[in-house]
C-alpha cells in the first residue's frame, strides 16, 4: 500500500479497499495453533465436537494448508506459526482465561510442537502465545512491522476463537486481513460459518484456490 492510496480513501469510507489482492512482497501467512497438543493425528475420541474438529483438520485444513504454505514459500511470502506454549514448564505465566479454560502446553513440550504435516522450515518463525490473539501476548506486531508486512492471511484453529480474535486485532492495528475460509476449522460447521459471518467487516474471506491464484 502507498500512503497516497490510503490518503485517497474518502471520508465516508471505501469498503472495497479491504478487498484488495495481496501484494506478495508485503504479505505473510499466519498458521494458528495447529499443534500436537490440539490435534491427535486422527485417533478416535469420544467427544463429538473434538471428533468433528479433528476430521476437519485432517480432511480440510491440512491438505489446503499444505498447498497454501507451499505456494507462499514459492512466492517468498513469510510463513509464520503461532502455538499455545507457556514460558514456563508449570504454566504459571498463563493468562487467567487460559488457566480457567485449561489450555496448557509446557515450554519445550511435544504438545507445543507444530503438527508434522505442516511443520515449519528451519528458518521460519514460530511464536509461542498464551492468549487467544497473539497480538496481545507476544511481539507479533513488532515482528510484522520489521518484515514490512501489510497483508496478513490467517489459517488454523479454532475459527471462532483464536482465529477470529486475531483477525479483529490485526484489523485494528492497520493490517489488511484475509481469513482462509477452507483452511480453518471449529467444533461444528455452524460455529465456523457464524464466525466467518461475524468477522466479515474486518477482513476478506477467501478460499485456498483464490489465494493460490493471487500468489502464482
Amino acid at each position: 500500500m502507498q500512503r497516497s492510496e490510503i490518503d485517497a480513501i474518502p471520508r465516508d469510507g471505501d469498503i472495497s479497499f479491504r478487498q484488495r489482492a495481496i501484494e506478495p512482497d508485503r504479505a505473510a501467512l499466519l498458521v494458528i495453533d495447529l499443534q500436537k497438543g490440539l490435534y491427535n493425528g486422527g485417533q478416535k475420541t469420544s467427544d463429538p465436537e473434538q471428533a468433528y474438529l479433528h476430521d476437519c483438520i485432517r480432511n480440510r485444513v491440512i491438505p489446503n494448508g499444505q498447498r497454501l504454505i507451499a505456494a507462499c514459500r514459492d512466492a517468498r511470502v513469510e510463513v509464520i506459526y503461532t502455538v499455545i506454549e507457556c514460558l514456563t514448564r508449570d504454566g504459571r505465566d498463563r493468562s487467567l482465561d487460559y488457566k480457567i479454560s485449561g489450555l496448557f502446553a509446557a515450554k519445550g513440550s511435544r504438545e507445543a510442537e507444530v503438527i508434522d504435516e505442516l511443520a515449519p522450515l528451519e528458518n521460519e518463525i514460530v511464536i509461542p502465545k498464551t492468549s487467544s490473539s497473539l497480538f496481545n501476548s507476544t511481539n507479533f506486531e513488532y515482528v510484522l512491522r520489521n518484515l514490512r508486512v501489510e497483508y496478513l492471511m490467517v489459517m488454523g484453529i479454532v475459527t471462532d476463537q483464536c482465529v477470529e480474535t486475531t483477525i479483529r486485532d490485526g484489523c485494528d492495528r492497520g493490517f489488511l486481513m484475509t481469513v482462509v475460509e477452507d483452511a480453518c476449522a471449529a467444533s461444528s460447521e455452524h460455529r465456523h460459518e457464524e464466525s466467518l459471518t461475524g468477522i466479515k467487516g474486518y477482513c476478506r474471506r477467501r478460499s485456498t484456490d483464490e489465494l493460490f491464484a493471487e500468489l502464482t
